[in-house]
């Protein structure tokens, strides 16, 4: 399980670097790509999205981004694919919508530590991805900063290589996780 937890991640972030490559550096809505992309993020967000007073532009390519390119659900979900829909074993891709970004996925850690993924998605009352700030947000991204545990740093997102993308990138992702329904106790669907 960890050779396969592993690989999945070495993929999620080589496509990654390969989107990076591909977008090139600047702003995102500079690339020509954009509004294609952002469109196939509306069709493929697994969950309703609260498009009131946001970009649907921009929750759109985050959604591109999460979805399609970093594959984000693979480590911050305990079940990334639906009883019968795991392309894997043949079947129709279907995302388990009640676990979709909430957390929970044992991975190993440094040093033989056990970690356990986070919800990133909003919580009640914030609304916010996480109850962080975009401020906070980035500085996970950028600097790999740990605000659950204060001095440390995040061993398993690999914010090393997330910590090149863009501003626009990175509000983009923000602003598609702040779009979804919040994660609850009871549901999260």
């Amino acid at each position: 399980m960890k050779k396969i937890l592993a690989t999945l991640m070495l993929l999620g972030v080589a496509a990654f670097a390969l989107m990076m490559v591909n977008i090139g550096k600047g702003n995102a809505r500079g690339d020509d790509d954009f509004e294609r992309r952002a469109r196939i993020g509306l069709s493929i967000a697994p969950l309703p999205l609260n498009l009131e007073g946001r970009a649907a532009e921009l929750v759109g390519y985050g959604s591109y981004l999460v979805n399609a390119m970093v594959d984000c659900d693979a480590c911050h979900s305990i079940q990334e694919c639906a009883t019968g829909g795991d392309p894997f074993l043949g079947q129709p891709k279907r995302i388990d919508t009640t676990s979709y970004l909430r957390g929970g996925l044992k991975l190993p850690g440094d040093i033989g530590q056990l970690v356990i993924s986070r919800n990133i998605r909003p919580e009640l009352p914030s609304g916010l991805p996480a109850s962080k700030t975009f401020a906070q947000f980035s500085a996970v991204f950028r600097h790999g900063t740990d605000f659950d545990n204060p001095g440390q740093l995040l061993q398993v997102m690999p914010w090393p290589t997330f910590q090149s993308l863009t501003d626009d990138d990175i509000r983009a992702i923000y602003e598609y996780l702040s779009a979804l329904p919040p994660a609850t106790a009871l549901g999260g669907g």
